[in-house]
């Protein structure tokens, strides 16, 4: 029993001794030569940091949005007459001329309707020449002439009903452009419901985006915009044709549509559009680095470098980009800013500046 009191004993002073030992340690940077550095009220030397020299240039404020590419001219293929398909005359995918013949439905009733509409219309022409003559001679009444003339007119009216319907049988290109898929083949019986395959026509691209309302302004007929497809760097210009007369209420935007040249078909109509639009262009503009920055509660400060001493400086910001903020008031060109150790400078620390 006396052994574990004495085992317990020589654990407690060597506890003990431990704490004592490490509270009379020197605590690193609390020796003399902290003291000293404290005591002085300076430190050893100035602080290193990075800056830029503040230089004015010109800027073009954009507005960044998204649209879509779209045909300019698209419609999907489609009968005025129903009937069997008798012939196909487009190659898919092939560039087609306006009033190019695609498809012909089977006209051979049509055909025999107009052969006989065609003779009776000779007869009753036959028939009003006669009427005519003895008209003239006052051997028959105007009455029994007018008859024969109405019947030939009629005739004549039938006649014409019958081409009408014969040229309906005919599936021309209404426009120049590139033939789609087809969708039916020779011996199918078509309807005016039926997709027979589409005609697009992407020369020139039509582009259409929209902007908040408060942009409305800047942006008129005839302006130029910038854009960019996926899958390519190249970076296209556009004319704005068009600006819907009124604003989405609920999203508060206007749409607009520009053209675009697109002579190599590199356009193609579904694709999504990076438009950049130019809103103002500002000279002498002065920029400092985002991280520059700092915030305060009411405003922004940025450190700048004068006779080798930090010193602040309220500013007044405008336009910012993804990594720069223009300075309105605060700076002016020439200024030394700091861009590096913001957090922890104060006014009057001495650095040393390496410029970027």
């Amino acid at each position: 029993m006396k052994v574990k009191h004495i085992i317990y004993t020589l654990i407690a002073i060597v506890l003990g001794y431990l704490v004592y030992n490490r509270l009379a340690s020197p605590t690193p940077g609390k020796g003399p030569a902290a003291s000293g550095a404290k005591g002085g009220g300076k430190p050893s030397g100035p602080m290193s940091v990075n800056g830029i020299v503040v230089k004015s240039e010109s800027f073009t404020d954009n507005l960044n949005i998204t649209g879509n590419i779209v045909a300019n001219e698209e419609v999907a293929i489609r009968t005025e007459t129903s009937g069997l398909i008798t012939g196909i005359y487009f190659k898919e995918g092939s560039l087609v001329k306006q009033g190019m013949l695609l498809v012909k439905i089977n006209d051979k009733d049509l055909q025999a309707q107009l052969t006989k509409a065609i003779t009776l219309q000779k007869l009753a022409e036959e028939k009003e020449y006669r009427a005519r003559i003895l008209l003239q001679k006052e051997a028959v009444s105007k009455e029994d002439y007018d008859a024969n003339l109405a019947d030939l007119n009629a005739l004549k009216a039938e006649t014409q009903l019958i081409r009408t319907q014969i040229i309906k049988t005919e599936i021309r290109a209404p426009f120049s452009g590139t033939i789609g898929l087809r969708s039916v083949s020779i011996g199918d019986y078509i309807t005016p419901q039926t997709d027979i395959t589409t005609l697009v026509n992407v020369n020139p691209a039509k582009i259409t985006f929209t902007v908040p309302e408060k942009y409305v302004q800047l942006l008129k007929q005839k302006s130029t915009i910038k854009f960019t497809v996926e899958g390519t760097s190249r970076v296209y210009n556009a004319t704005v044709y068009a600006v819907e007369p009124r604003i989405d209420e609920t999203t508060r935007t206007v749409q607009l549509k520009a053209t675009a040249p697109n002579n190599d078909g590199s356009l193609l109509p579904g694709s999504f559009a990076k438009v950049e639009l130019a809103l103002k262009e500002i000279e002498d503009a002065l920029f400092v680095p985002t991280q520059a920055v700092v915030p305060l509660l009411k405003g922004k400060k940025v450190f700048v470098s004068k006779n080798g001493m930090a010193t602040d400086a309220l500013i007044e910001t405008g336009v910012r980009t993804s990594s720069r903020v223009q300075v309105l008031n605060g700076l002016k060109a020439g200024d030394t800013v700091i861009t590096t150790g913001i957090m922890s400078l104060k006014p009057e620390t001495p650095v040393k500046v390496t410029l970027q």
